[in-house]
C-alpha cells in the first residue's frame, strides 16, 4: 500500500502541538541492577502525540511504517532515524539542530544550547507520562492506550484515547518511544532506551516505569518516537 501524498502541511503548526512541561523531579529505577536515582528537570516542551506518518513523510520523504496511515504513529524507525528527523525538522523551521552528526550519522553529539528538536531524555519521558500521578499508569489502560487486548494487532491514529493530565496522548501503548539516553555503556555499549509499551504488549508491558533498550539501528513495527525541545527564556 502506497503512502497518500495528498496532505496538508503540518510543519508550520508543529509548535501548536508542543506542550510545556513544568519543572520538577522524578525518581527512576532499574530493576535489573536494583538501583534508584532522582533526576531534577527544568521545564521543557514535548509533543502531544508521537510523530505521525504524515509528518515523518513530509520531513524526510520516506514511509518506513509497516501499518500505513497518515495519522498513525510512524514505526519501523531506528534511534538514528529519529535523531536525523529531529535535525531535518529543525532546519526546515530555521532552528539550530540539536544533534551533531558525522556524514554517516554514526557519531552523535548534542548541542545543549540548541533551540531545535530532539528526543526526550528518559527522565523527561517518565515525568511527562506520569504528569504528577503516582502510579505506574495515568489512567485506566483501556481508556488511555492501544495494547494487545484492544489494538487488533495494528497501530491506531494518535489522539484517539484519553490524554494524561498535561494533555499528552498515547504515552502508553500504540508504539514504544525512543529516548535520547544510552542505557549502560559498560554492558550494552551504544544501546539506547525506549519507553511506553506498544500495540502488541500485554498490560504488564504498558507502564510508565518500564525501561527497554536496543541498538540505535534497531527497527520494529511497534517502536516510534515523539519530539522535545528546550524551553528558551528571555533574560
Amino acid at each position: 500500500m502506497t503512502q497518500d501524498t495528498t496532505r496538508t502541511s503540518h510543519i508550520p503548526i508543529i509548535d501548536d502541538q508542543m506542550v510545556e512541561i513544568p519543572s520538577g523531579e522524578i525518581e527512576l529505577k532499574d530493576d535489573r541492577i536494583k538501583q534508584k536515582w532522582t533526576v531534577v528537570l527544568d521545564s521543557f516542551l514535548l509533543s502531544k502525540f508521537p510523530v505521525t506518518q504524515d509528518l515523518y513523510f513530509e520531513v524526510t520523504g520516506e514511509s518506513p511504517s509497516t501499518f500505513k496511515g497518515n495519522r498513525q504513529p510512524v514505526e519501523t524507525v531506528s534511534w538514528k532515524d529519529a535523531v536525523v528527523f529531529c535535525n531535518l525538522l529543525s532546519r526546515k523551521l530555521k532552528l539550530k539542530p540539536y544533534y551533531i552528526l558525522d556524514k554517516d550519522s554514526k557519531y552523535v553529539k548534542s548541542d545543549l544550547n540548541s533551540n531545535g528538536f530532539r528526543l526526550p531524555t528518559e527522565a523527561e519521558w517518565e515525568y511527562a507520562c506520569k504528569a504528577r500521578t503516582t502510579g505506574v499508569r495515568y489512567g485506566n489502560l483501556d481508556l488511555i492506550a492501544w495494547y494487545k487486548s484492544n489494538s487488533g494487532k495494528v497501530t491506531h491514529d494518535v489522539g484517539m484515547k484519553e490524554p494524561n493530565l498535561w494533555g499528552l496522548y498515547d504515552m502508553l501503548g500504540n508504539v514504544w518511544e525512543w529516548c535520547s539516553d544510552l542505557y549502560d555503556t559498560e554492558v550494552y555499549g551504544s544501546y539506547r532506551i525506549f519507553r511506553g509499551g506498544g500495540w502488541c504488549d500485554e498490560e504488564r508491558g504498558c507502564m510508565a516505569t518500564n525501561r527497554r533498550r536496543s541498538h540505535p539501528t534497531f527497527k520494529i513495527d511497534d517502536l516510534g518516537f515523539r519530539i522535545a525541545r528546550n524551553v528558551k527564556r528571555d533574560l
